[in-house]
């Protein structure tokens, strides 16, 4: 496989480790307020976001 292709297959693979890996874990966030993590995608200007 190229390089390029190569690379591209495991930024998706660590992708979807870091999805199943943080969906559900429970989070403290920076003002205090806790929860569950329930989404995780991949934003063009930020990179990976969690909700």
């Amino acid at each position: 496989m190229p390089s390029v292709k190569l690379r591209a297959s495991r930024i998706l693979s660590e992708y979807g480790a870091a999805q199943s890996e943080l969906i559900g874990s429970a989070v403290v966030l920076t003002d205090g307020k806790a929860g569950t993590v329930e989404n995780v995608w991949l934003d063009e200007l930020h990179g990976l976001r969690i909700s």
